[in-house]
């Protein structure tokens, strides 16, 4: 049944419009929903609004049709394996402060090659570009990286903004983060943490 929505309900559907995904715990912390039973409380009430799935030991919530609606929201969410790289961006917005003006996908082009880029954000006036790799394939990475070093070399990038936009890579293991490091050798700054490194 619908009910009126308080400013902490519409708080956490607009949160979940930006983010796509989110565990409870995340939600939790950003809305400051106090106990984890006050908070399976607040959710369950929202529950027209919402869809949940598990996963593991978390329960990951994201907008339902009803919920779309109330915050006019066109992106139509739906499960799947790219579930769990969403979570793992999320945290890392988390643990790098929750920066105001991060966006999610954003297209990074000189004119010639193109990225989409995981997130971006911008700090002291400069710009951090953001990448996830959950399970793809270490081919896959190396393929984008080798786009960063191209829009790199070419310059414009660099001449338009005054610098070039640093990557952060968010990895599983410290074997995949030696491949992304030894892979990202070419870019002027590149930072490279792991699941561990952010919990």
């Amino acid at each position: 049944m619908k009910r009126q929505l308080n400013q902490r309900d519409e708080m956490i559907l607009t949160f979940l419009k930006k983010f796509d995904f989110l565990t409870r715990e995340q939600i939790r912390k950003h809305c400051r929903l106090g106990t984890i039973r006050n908070a399976n409380r607040v959710l369950n009430e929202l529950s027209i609004y919402l869809k949940c799935v598990r996963d593991g030991y978390h329960s990951i919530y994201y907008l339902s049709k009803e919920g779309r609606e109330y915050v006019e929201c066109e992106k139509i969410r739906k499960k799947g394996g790219h579930v769990q790289h969403t979570i793992m961006r999320n945290d890392l917005w988390f643990y790098l402060g929750c920066p105001y003006d991060w966006e999610n996908e954003i297209k990074f082009t000189d004119g010639k090659t193109t990225i989409i880029s995981d997130a971006k954000y911008v700090k002291l006036n400069e710009i951090h570009l953001v990448e996830v790799d959950h399970l793809q394939p270490m081919k896959e990475n190396r393929q984008k990286i080798t786009k960063y070093i191209e829009i790199f070399e070419n310059g414009i990038i660099k001449e338009a903004l005054g610098h070039f936009p640093s990557l952060i890579w968010l990895t599983t293991t410290e074997l995949r983060r030696k491949q992304l490091q030894d892979a990202c050798q070419s870019l002027p700054s590149v930072k490279v943490y792991t699941t561990t490194d952010i919990k």
